[in-house]
């Protein structure tokens, strides 16, 4: 066959068919792919369904996150952000929730609003103000978490900090229901009061 000016044939084998050990063969390189691509992405990410109303109104029950586990792995924390660690270890028990103080902030809460070292957080996420009062040191290697459901919520205004080694990865998207799929990057404005 010609075309173009060159000629090519193509060659099937013996009986037109294709080989069947290169079938398997093939079949064998695509399951190893799909396998190592899979092994990549669990690495890279983890996949956690949330089970209680302690982040409302940003979060519900059953609600599916991606979480990237490997964001931490080259920069630490910061305000705004929605972090799974590991809360209990006698049973295994992970949180999600958002960070308020990072190592070596001062955070109060008083009359309903949430200050950090002096600067109020704008905190469009919240369900309600806090109804409790407090003031924290934030320990070295530990961060400071609310949920945003602020008085309905087992956080660090309970039960203390949450340390650099118990954190899995930052919440970072949304991914079922589909109506509230989107991202969970934490506003610009957090430590900027209106």
């Amino acid at each position: 066959m010609s075309i173009g000016g060159s000629s090519w044939d193509v060659r099937l084998p013996a009986g037109g068919r294709r080989r069947r050990g290169n079938f398997f063969i093939e079949l064998l390189q695509t399951v190893l792919l799909a396998l190592l691509l899979y092994g990549g992405v669990s690495l890279a990410t983890d996949r956690v369904r949330v089970e209680n109303i302690s982040m409302q109104p940003t979060l519900y029950e059953d609600h599916l996150l991606l979480v990237n586990k490997l964001v931490y792995k080259v920069r630490q924390p910061t305000y705004g952000e929605v972090i799974i660690f590991h809360h209990t270890d006698n049973p295994p028990e992970d949180y999600v929730k958002r960070v308020i103080g990072l190592p070596g902030d001062e955070v109060w809460v008083k009359d309903g609003r949430v200050y950090v070292n002096g600067v109020r957080l704008n905190e469009p996420y919240i369900k309600e103000a806090p109804n409790y009062e407090d003031r924290w040191i934030v320990p070295e290697d530990h961060y400071f978490v609310l949920g945003d459901n602020r008085n309905n919520s087992s956080d660090s205004h309970i039960w203390g900090f949450v340390h650099r080694d118990k954190i899995i990865g930052r919440a970072d998207f949304i991914y079922w229901p589909l109506q509230r799929a989107g991202s969970l990057l934490p506003p610009d404005t957090v430590l900027a009061a209106p």
